[in-house]
This record gives structure tokens, C-alpha cells and sequence, in this order.
């Protein structure tokens, strides 16, 4: 009976995955026991690296080679919209990308050589894809201030939801807090943008997450023009209203000093 309940045990661990997040202000790297193992390494500004399932994927590669030289190949890369800080064909040509799918909006699918056609998928606002064991949704991202409509109009970029086992995982791209976004539904992982004059404000962007209200949110793309987003602000404005909405900062700005 003992060597039973020994062999329960040990088969559970086996079962459990974990997750690894990298890139800690404090110079630390937290880890929880959970199933569908999901490693996230923040590399700067919206460009993000997944691991899960064996599976890597790149999310706006940007920065050249150097900034991905610690990590594995992409299998999948998503790219949300034709701006230099999401889509950097420069870093495109010089990864090693031959064995990768990449998802992007027709806009972006446009600036990419022929040479890349056969990787490429086409997704836009509301269509999906399955690479890997991931379905891939194309979310809408755009501007509602009317002085904003000039940075991102409305069906040229893509947020994306990815769904890998049992998790969904958001990017939200460039955006404001759209009634796409706030139509969102059990998202474990939010990805949510927050600068000036591009995207929106703290207040805007927590209140669109006290909306859909993911399991996590995941501050990133805080940098504007000219001042950096307040990310403790929009930790204090969700967790005043939901306490069970766990706010993670990751550093998104590691040659900055801020």
C-alpha cells in the first residue's frame, strides 16, 4: 500500500508543469507548480519570448539578432502591427526563422519579402489559426481618441489571444481600451499596453482589465513620448477594485533607468 501511494505521488509530479518568469525587478526568477508549463522572458518594449510545450514563440521580434541570442528558435512568431516597435524586418532576416510559422495582419504580411511567403499566415481582426497545438485569435487593436486615429486604425493591426492547453494568453498590441478588449473572456495572461500619446492611460487601461478581468495582467509597452507610464499606478487602480487580479512587472526596460 505504501509503494502505491508512492507511485501516486511521484506520477502526480511528473504531471505538473511550471511556470518561469524571467526578468523580475528584482533580479529574481519566480516559479509556480502548474500544469501546461509557460515560460515568459520579457525582451524590450512589446517584444516578448514564450516557451511552452517545446514550442518557442517570438511575439514583435525587435532589437536584431543580439537580442535573442540567449534564446531558442522561434517556432511561431506573431507580429501585431507595421510600426518599427512591433515589426523589424532587419530582425526578421537575421534570425534564424526557417523552421518558424509567422502570423501576422495583411498590412505587415505586405512590407515582408516573397522569400518568407511560404511561412506566412495571414490573420485578420477575428479570424483564427492552429500551429503547434496553439490557436492563435486575431483580436482588433486601434485608437478611439480622435487624436490618436492617425497611430493605428482600426483592422490594420492584431492583438492576439493564444490558447495552449488549458490557458489563454493576450497581447494586446497598440491599443485603447476597445470593446473588443473588454469583451474578453477567461483570459488566464493579459498583456496590456499603456503609453502616450499612442496607446492610452493608466486609468484607461485598468479600467478595461477590471472589465474583461484576467487571472493576471501583465504590464508592457509603458514607454511613451515623453514619459514612461506609471505602472504602480495602474497596479494600485486594479487591485483597489480587485484584489484577485494578480498585476506581475516584469522589467520590459533593462538598458533603462528608470
Amino acid at each position: 500500500m505504501k509503494k502505491k501511494y508512492i507511485l501516486v505521488l511521484f506520477s502526480l509530479f511528473l504531471m505538473l508543469g511550471s511556470i518561469e518568469i524571467s526578468g523580475q525587478e528584482d533580479g529574481s526568477t519566480m516559479k509556480i507548480e502548474e500544469p501546461d508549463a509557460l515560460k515568459i522572458t520579457p525582451i524590450e518594449h512589446a517584444t516578448t519570448v514564450l516557451e511552452w510545450n517545446d514550442i518557442t514563440i517570438y511575439i514583435d521580434p525587435v532589437g536584431g539578432k543580439k537580442a535573442f541570442e540567449n534564446q531558442k528558435l522561434p517556432d511561431l512568431i506573431l507580429i501585431t502591427d507595421i510600426h518599427g516597435d512591433h515589426f523589424s524586418l532587419e530582425t526578421l532576416e537575421a534570425l534564424d526563422t526557417k523552421k518558424a510559422k509567422i502570423m501576422v495582419p495583411q498590412a505587415v504580411a505586405d512590407k515582408i519579402p516573397v522569400e518568407f511567403t511560404p511561412q506566412i499566415d495571414v490573420l485578420n481582426n477575428g479570424d483564427s489559426k492552429e500551429r503547434f497545438g496553439i490557436t492563435v485569435e486575431a483580436i482588433p487593436m486601434y485608437n478611439l481618441r480622435e487624436e490618436a486615429l492617425k497611430f493605428h486604425t482600426k483592422g490594420r493591426g492584431n492583438g492576439y489571444v493564444l490558447n495552449m492547453g488549458g490557458q489563454r494568453v493576450y497581447f494586446s498590441g497598440d491599443t485603447e481600451d476597445i470593446p473588443e478588449m473588454r469583451a474578453l473572456q477567461n483570459i488566464d495572461k493579459a498583456f496590456v499596453c499603456m503609453n502616450l500619446p499612442y496607446t492610452m492611460t493608466e486609468e484607461n487601461a485598468a479600467d478595461a482589465v477590471l472589465e474583461f478581468q484576467p487571472k493576471e495582467v501583465y504590464p508592457y509597452h509603458y514607454r511613451g513620448r515623453p514619459n514612461v507610464s506609471d505602472v504602480t499606478k495602474f497596479k494600485t487602480i486594479v487591485n483597489k477594485q480587485n484584489a484577485n487580479i494578480k498585476v506581475v512587472q516584469l522589467d520590459w526596460y533593462p538598458n533603462d533607468d528608470f
